[in-house]
């Protein structure tokens, strides 16, 4: 089905107060926790005069909250963020990281799919290892993620090829962009139900990765990451692939408490 707004028929929309609101959000991150007005018009692109209006509508819904001489995310936010089905696979997951985290020593993720990224839920880091682009809201490139990899092997391949972006993005100069060598990847991963990625998120460091399945769908992934100068070994490809199996079985079981339409058997 052709989409008429990919051929200009319709004047795109101004932007709502809503879409304003969400871009000053998303002006927060991890470097800049609390911002002015002033770096906060600049990082969203929005006019003084409309963020100083937006703020104070915010702070009434506790998506925004005072800090000194700035401002900074309400915790309302956070409340309401818990409250996801993510937010619930976090839950059940958290004991079997921990435990796999424990028992590796190195820094392991739980990520969710969304579109051709992956959003990391959980991190737990190793606290020898080096700085990485991971952590917990973090969004990155599918492609170059082992954790990516192994959600995206779930999905039907066939139409996946035929939508993914061409070339796609990549991190590093390892990083697959090509759809054609990726697709090859994908059913490699698809018949071990384990992925591998060295170099290609981050240099000089490799990441292994296992899908949480439930009803055929890949609702999750875990993955472990060490440096690229160290072989993960069979013993960690099978404790990922146990603890995978773990959550998955607990995310079922889950499924007989009235939350069966979380994971639809089809879509």
């Amino acid at each position: 089905m052709n989409d008429p707004l990919a051929h200009g028929s319709r004047t795109p929309e101004p932007p709502s107060i809503l879409s304003k609101a969400f871009d000053l959000l998303r002006a927060f991150n991890s470097n800049e926790r609390v911002m002015t007005l002033s770096e906060l018009s600049r990082a969203s692109g929005l006019p003084k005069s409309t963020v100083h209006r937006l703020i104070a509508r915010l702070i009434d819904l506790d998506a925004i909250e005072q800090h000194r001489s700035g401002y900074k995310l309400g915790l309302g936010l956070m409340e309401l963020a818990v409250n996801t089905p993510a937010g619930s696979m976090r839950d059940v997951a958290m004991p079997y990281i921990a435990a796999l985290h424990r028992w590796s020593g190195q820094t392991v993720h739980l990520a969710v799919l969304r579109r051709y990224d992956v959003v990391y839920l959980e991190k737990l880091a190793n606290p020898a290892a080096p700085p990485g682009l991971s952590g917990v809201g973090v969004r990155l490139p599918a492609n170059c993620t082992a954790i990516g990899k192994a959600l995206l092997s779930c999905e039907n391949l066939e139409d996946l090829e035929a939508f993914l972006p061409s070339p796609m993005p990549g991190l590093t100069p390892h990083s697959i962009t090509n759809v054609e060598e990726f697709m090859i990847e994908l059913r490699k991963v698809r018949n071990s139900g384990i992925a591998y990625e060295h170099n290609e998120a981050q240099l000089g460091q490799a990441c292994v990765a296992a899908p949480i399945v439930v009803h055929g769908f890949a609702v999750g992934a875990i993955s472990i990451s060490h440096q690229v100068d160290t072989d993960a070994g069979q013993k960690i490809v099978n404790a990922l692939r146990d603890t995978a199996a773990q959550i998955s079985k607990e995310a079922r079981e889950g499924l007989a408490q009235g939350r069966a339409h979380w994971f639809p058997r089809e879509l």
